[in-house]
């Protein structure tokens, strides 16, 4: 099964962002910051990486980057708003959203308040439920759209910036490697087991808890 779930999620990744461009690079980056676990820790360095080959500027991705944020994050922010937790809690789980996850986001924007949504952009798991709680919250929409962009800018940018260098070094490993390919793909294997193994994890131990 998460052999399934991660080949699905990789190519997933791939096909949108060579197919549709910077529109693929939104689209996956919205699908993320809408709570789904798409992981940005991949599509980020992904789009880094085609910068180094000359498809993509860096400006350019990490604009589309922290714009894809803004639009996932909206949809979040509508469904806390009038859903709340229990509505995120119902659906959630058909997309590995965990009580775990929604218990994190929540914590931090008690602690941080309207601050949350600008610092928790930089911060993994957080940085994509915290749209949630900030509509439960009712957040000032403007301000709401204003701090996820702004600190959704500068994250973009460093993995992209991140993915690029490492295109831009892979000639001192040609000795090792024919194809930065074959590095691309290890990587978004290695990121993308870890990040649903976390989730199935965490499932698995709360239906093993007695009632």
């Amino acid at each position: 099964m998460i052999e399934k779930i991660i080949s699905v999620l990789a190519g997933f990744i791939i096909w949108g962002i060579s197919l549709m461009g910077y529109s693929g690079v939104a689209v996956m980056m919205a699908i993320e910051s809408a709570c789904v676990p798409l992981p940005s820790e991949i599509i980020m360095p992904f789009s880094g990486y085609l910068v180094s080959t000359g498809q993509f500027t860096l400006l350019g991705v990490s604009l589309a980057g922290a714009a894809g944020c803004v639009i996932g994050s909206v949809l979040a922010y509508w469904v806390g708003y009038y859903g709340g937790r229990p509505m995120a809690e119902k659906y959630g789980k058909y997309v590995l959203v965990t009580h775990h996850d929604l218990d994190i986001a929540d914590n931090f924007f008690n602690k941080y308040g309207n601050a949350a949504v600008f610092i928790s952009r930089m911060l993994p798991v957080v940085r994509t439920f915290i749209s949630l709680p900030a509509g439960i919250a009712r957040m000032n929409f403007s301000k709401f759209i204003a701090y996820t962009f702004l600190g959704s800018l500068p994250f973009c940018f460093i993995l992209a910036y991140i993915g690029k260098k490492l295109g831009d070094n892979w000639n001192t490993l040609g000795v090792y490697f024919h194809k930065f390919d074959l590095v691309i793909g290890t990587i978004i294997l290695i990121g993308v087991v870890w990040f649903v193994k976390r989730h199935l994890n965490i499932r698995n131990s709360k239906s093993q808890i007695p009632n």
